[in-house]
C-alpha cells in the first residue's frame, strides 16, 4: 500500500495540486527508488517523507524509529524547498493533524523546517492565518507548536524598526506597509513599542479597566501624536483591490480594506483616546467611525471595519457631552449597517437623556455654526488676506489688500497656520451640510413637529440649516402655510398670496407635504417658487404623490407599480441605500440557496417595506460575481415589529396596502421611482441585448409620477426659455422645432425621436452653457429635468451642432 492509498481520502484536495509525473515518482518511492541529485525528486521525496507519517482514518500518535529517522534526516537536509512545496507539506501535515494525528512534533518536524529556509515575508504568507486558526479549532496543536511559530515568524532584530513594527502588525495591507516603512522608527522606538504590542491585544468588543489601565502607564506624547498620525491615515484611507495567483495557476482578486491583523491594533489606538483629552479626538473619531462604518466604494448596507466603527462610537459614548452629537450624526447620514447605527441611535439616546431631551431635539441643538455668522460667512485675517469661509459653495474665498477677490489660495499664505485651519474647518462643514439637508428631508417624510420659537432659533437663524430651512414651506399644525419671512423681531410666514401668517412661539408647526394639500394649493405654490425664483434643497412644492391605484387595490397586499423595471443594479443599490433602504445583496452565487434574489429593506414611521429584485443577465458576464443587472420585483409593507417569515421575506403575505398611511406608501413608491429613473437600462442611448423590448417601452412608454412632475415644471419653466417660440409640450414629449428637424424628447428618459418618421437621434448629455443659467425649481431626479432642457436648447438651433456623431443622424 502505497503514500496514497494510505492519506485520508476526505483530504484528498491537498494532493489534487501534484501532477501526473508527480504521483508516478511518488509511486517509484513506494516500490523503493531513492532519489539522486535531482532537485524535483529530492523535494518530491521529501513530500512522500512527510506522508509517511500517516498513521490511517484512525489516526493516533506512535512512529517507529525508521519513520522517525527518515523525517529526521529530510529535516535536517538540504532539500532546495520552494514556497509552494512548503505550502504542499503543510497541508499534509494539518490534515494529518486533523484526522487525528497527535504526535505534533514529528507531523510537523519536515514542513518547519522547510519554511526556514524561507525569506520573512514568504514565510508570512505561507503560515498567514495558521496561528489563528490553531489557537480557535485546534488548540492541542497550538499548545505544541506556537512557539515555533512565532519564531519562524519574527524578523532578526538586524532587519531595523520597520521589522520590529512588521513582528507585531505583518504587512498584510496598505497601512500595515506604511506603518512599517514610514512610522517605523517612531514606532519601534522604546518609549512606544510596548505601547504598539498592548495595542495588539485589543482583541475584546470594549477594554476592560486593566487593559486601559496598562494603556494608561504605557502612554506618552510622543505616543499620542502617533495615535492622532495614523488614526487619520485610516480615515483616509480606501480599500484596494488585490491580485493572486496560485501556485496551480488560478487566478483572483479581492478587496482589502484593513486586514484584521491592522485592525487590533488600529482598535487599541481608537480605545487609547478614552485616556487623550484634546480637543482633535472627537472629531477624529467621528472621521474614523464614518470611514469604517461606511460600506465598501462608500456606500451598501455592510462595514468597511464594523469592528473599528463600533470601537470609535463606543469611545465616543465614554466621552459624552454635546461635543459628540455633530460626530455621530454625520455617521447616522451616512452608514447603512444595521449595527452600527444602532449603536448610534444608542449612544445619542444616552446623550439627549442626560441632557434631558429627545434624540431629534437634541440633534436640532448641536449643529455646529463653524464660527459662521448669521449671513453664513466667516472671516479671518490670515496674512494679508481677508479669507472668507463662506457657506454658499461651501468654499473658501480671499480678498486681496488692493480688494481683488480671489477663489484659489494666494501662494503668500499657503503655508499660514491659520490657513490650515480653515481648511480643516471647510472639510467639516462640506459634511455637514447634507447631513442637514438630509436630516430635514427625514423631518418632512416623518411627520415631526416642532414649537415656531424652536424652528426659528435652531434651523432659521442657524448659519448652516438656515439656507435650507429658509426655502422650505412650513405649516401650522391643520392650519396656514407659508415661506419664512424675516421681520425686524423674528421670522413670519408668507403664503403664495402675500398673506403673512405670525405663529406664535408656542406653535406647532411642521414642513408643508403635498399630500396633505389639494391640487390648486400645490399649484399655487409650484407656481409661487418658480416666479421668486426660489431653489428648494429637496422636492416639496415639487415633491410626486403616489395614491393607492385601483390595480393596486385589486393586489390587495404588494405593489407591482415599479415590478419588471430592469435596473443597473449597483446603481439601484447606491441610490437606495442613500434613500435608508438596506440588505440588497444578490449576485450569481449559491443560486439553489437563492443567491439570485434578494429585497431592499426601509423602515419609516413604524413600517417597514420590502421590495424584492432578483438578477438578471448571463453569470458568466459578470464573473460569477456581483451582478450588472437586476429586474424589480413587488413592494409589500409589514408593521414595524410583525413577524416575518424566514427565506426571502419578501414573498410573504404583506398588510393590505389600504392600511398603510398614506405618506408612508407614497414615501416608499417615490424611493422606488427614482431608482428606476436613475438606473433603468432604458435610459441608456443603446439598448442592451436581450432587453430591447423594455428598453423601448421605456424610453418612450407613458410617463411615471417622477416625469408627470417633471412635466408639470417644464410647463412653467418654457415661457420664461429664449427659445419659448420653439418649444411646446405633447403629451409624454418636449417637441422642439428646429431649423433641420422637428424632435420629441421624452419626459421619462430623455430619448428623442425625429420627425417625420419617428427615427431615433442618439445624443449623450454635455454641459450646454445655456441651459445652465436657466433656473430649475429642483434637481434631485438624478438630473433628468437639466438633461432635457440642455438637449432642447441644442435641438432649437440644430444648424449649429458641429459634432460629426449627432450630424450625420440629421441628414439620415
Amino acid at each position: 500500500m502505497g503514500v496514497i492509498d494510505r492519506f485520508p481520502s476526505s483530504h484528498d484536495f491537498v494532493l489534487r495540486r501534484l501532477d501526473a509525473s508527480a504521483l508516478e515518482t511518488l509511486a517509484r518511492f513506494d516500490a523503493g527508488h531513492r532519489p539522486g541529485d535531482d532537485a524535483t525528486e529530492r523535494r518530491l521525496f521529501g513530500l512522500w517523507t512527510q506522508m509517511r507519517l500517516s498513521l490511517g482514518h484512525d489516526g493516533g500518535h506512535d512512529y517507529d524509529e525508521q519513520t522517525r529517522k527518515a523525517v529526521r534526516d529530510v529535516a535536517v537536509g538540504d532539500t532546495p524547498w520552494t514556497a509552494k512545496d512548503v505550502r504542499l507539506l503543510w497541508s499534509v501535515a494539518d490534515a494529518l493533524m486533523v484526522w487525528r494525528h497527535t504526535n505534533y512534533g514529528e507531523l510537523y518536524q519536515i514542513p518547519i523546517a522547510a519554511v526556514r529556509r524561507l525569506e520573512y515575508a514568504e514565510r508570512r504568507r505561507v503560515l498567514e492565518g495558521s496561528q489563528d486558526w490553531y489557537r480557535r479549532y485546534h488548540r492541542p496543536a497550538w499548545d505544541a507548536l506556537h512557539e515555533e511559530l512565532d519564531d519562524l515568524l519574527t524578523e532578526p532584530a538586524e532587519n531595523g524598526p520597520a521589522g520590529a513594527v512588521r513582528n507585531v502588525i505583518w504587512n498584510c495591507d496598505e497601512i500595515a506597509c506604511r506603518l512599517a516603512e514610514e512610522y517605523g522608527a517612531r514606532l519601534a522606538a522604546p518609549s512606544v513599542l510596548p505601547l504598539l504590542r498592548h495595542w495588539n491585544t485589543a482583541r475584546s468588543s470594549k477594554p476592560s479597566a486593566k487593559w486601559l489601565k496598562t494603556a494608561g502607564t504605557l502612554l506618552t506624547d510622543e505616543a499620542a501624536g502617533l495615535v492622532r498620525e495614523i488614526l487619520t491615515l485610516v480615515a483616509a484611507h480606501r480599500e484596494k483591490t488585490l491580485r493572486h495567483r496560485s501556485d496551480e495557476g488560478y487566478e483572483w482578486s479581492e478587496t482589502v480594506f484593513l486586514h484584521e491583523r491592522t485592525a487590533v491594533p488600529a482598535r487599541g489606538m481608537v480605545w487609547t483616546c478614552v485616556l487623550i483629552d484634546e480637543p482633535w479626538v472627537t472629531g477624529l473619531l467621528g472621521d474614523v467611525a464614518l470611514t469604517c462604518g461606511t460600506g465598501i466604494g462608500g456606500s451598501g448596507p455592510n462595514s468597511r471595519s464594523e469592528m473599528l466603527a463600533n470601537a470609535a462610537i463606543n469611545v465616543l459614548a465614554r466621552r459624552g457631552g454635546l461635543d459628540v452629537v455633530a460626530a455621530l450624526a454625520r455617521v447616522q447620514v451616512k452608514v447603512r449597517k444595521k449595527s452600527v447605527l444602532t449603536n448610534v441611535a444608542r449612544t445619542l439616546d444616552a446623550v439627549a437623556a442626560e441632557a434631558g431631551l429627545r434624540r431629534e431635539q437634541l440633534l436640532d441643538r448641536t449643529v455646529p455654526t463653524f464660527g459662521l455668522g448669521p449671513d453664513g460667512v466667516r472671516e479671518e485675517k490670515v496674512g494679508d488676506y481677508l479669507a472668507r469661509l463662506c457657506a454658499d459653495g461651501p468654499a473658501l474665498r480671499f480678498v486681496s489688500p488692493a480688494g481683488k477677490t480671489v477663489k484659489s489660495v494666494p501662494q503668500a499664505i499657503r503655508r499660514d497656520p491659520a490657513l490650515a485651519e480653515l481648511k480643516s474647518t471647510l472639510k467639516e462643514l462640506k459634511q455637514a451640510l447634507p447631513a442637514e439637508r438630509f436630516r430635514l428631508e427625514r423631518a418632512l417624510i416623518e411627520e415631526r413637529l416642532w414649537r415656531w420659537h424652536d424652528v426659528a432659533e435652531f434651523f432659521l437663524d442657524h448659519p448652516v440649516t438656515g439656507p435650507y430651512a429658509r426655502n422650505l414651506i412650513w405649516q401650522i399644525l391643520q392650519g396656514p402655510a407659508g415661506l419664512p419671512v424675516a421681520t425686524g423681531t423674528g421670522w413670519e410666514l408668507v403664503d403664495p398670496q402675500g398673506r403673512r401668517i405670525q405663529p406664535y412661539p408656542d406653535t406647532p408647526v411642521q414642513l408643508w407635504h403635498p399630500i396633505r394639500e389639494t391640487a390648486e394649493d400645490v399649484r399655487a405654490w409650484r407656481d409661487h417658487l418658480l416666479e421668486h425664483d426660489v431653489r428648494q434643497p429637496y422636492k416639496q412644492a415639487f415633491r410626486e404623490v403616489y395614491l393607492l391605484t385601483p390595480a393596486e387595490e385589486r393586489t390587495r397586499t404588494l405593489s407591482n407599480r415599479f415590478a419588471g423595471h430592469v435596473l443597473r443594479y449597483g446603481q439601484a443599490k447606491a441610490l437606495l441605500n442613500q434613500r435608508g433602504w438596506t440588505g440588497l445583496s444578490i449576485g450569481h452565487w449559491d443560486y439553489e440557496c437563492g443567491g439570485d434574489q434578494g429585497e431592499a429593506v426601509k423602515e419609516l414611521s413604524g413600517w417597514r417595506a420590502r421590495w424584492g429584485m432578483h438578477v438578471t443577465g448571463e453569470p458568466e458576464a459578470d464573473g460569477w460575481g456581483t451582478a450588472s443587472f437586476s429586474v424589480a420585483e413587488d413592494i409589500r409593507f409589514f408593521r414595524e415589529g410583525q413577524e416575518i417569515p424566514d427565506f426571502h421575506g419578501w414573498s410573504a403575505e404583506g398588510v393590505p396596502l389600504t392600511e398603510v398611511p398614506p405618506l408612508v406608501l407614497s414615501e416608499v413608491l417615490r424611493d422606488a421611482d427614482l431608482a428606476v429613473g436613475v438606473a433603468s437600462v432604458g435610459l441608456d442611448p443603446q439598448a442592451i441585448g436581450g432587453h430591447e423590448e423594455y428598453w423601448h417601452s421605456y424610453g418612450f412608454g407613458e410617463l411615471s409620477e417622477t416625469a408627470r412632475t417633471r412635466s408639470d415644471a417644464l410647463a412653467r419653466l418654457l415661457p420664461r426659455l429664449k427659445i419659448a417660440n420653439r418649444v411646446e409640450l405633447d403629451g409624454r414629449f418636449l417637441r422642439v422645432r428646429g431649423s433641420l428637424r422637428t424632435y420629441k424628447i421624452h419626459l421619462g428618459s430623455g430619448n428623442i425621436l425625429m420627425e417625420p418618421n419617428d427615427a431615433y437621434l442618439c445624443i449623450v448629455p454635455g454641459n450646454d452653457r445655456a441651459a445652465q443659467t436657466v433656473f430649475l425649481p429642483f434637481e434631485e431626479d438624478g438630473g433628468m429635468l437639466s438633461v432635457i432642457v440642455s438637449k432642447a436648447f441644442l435641438l432649437a438651433n440644430d444648424r449649429a451642432i458641429t459634432d460629426p456623431s449627432i450630424t450625420r443622424q440629421l441628414t439620415v
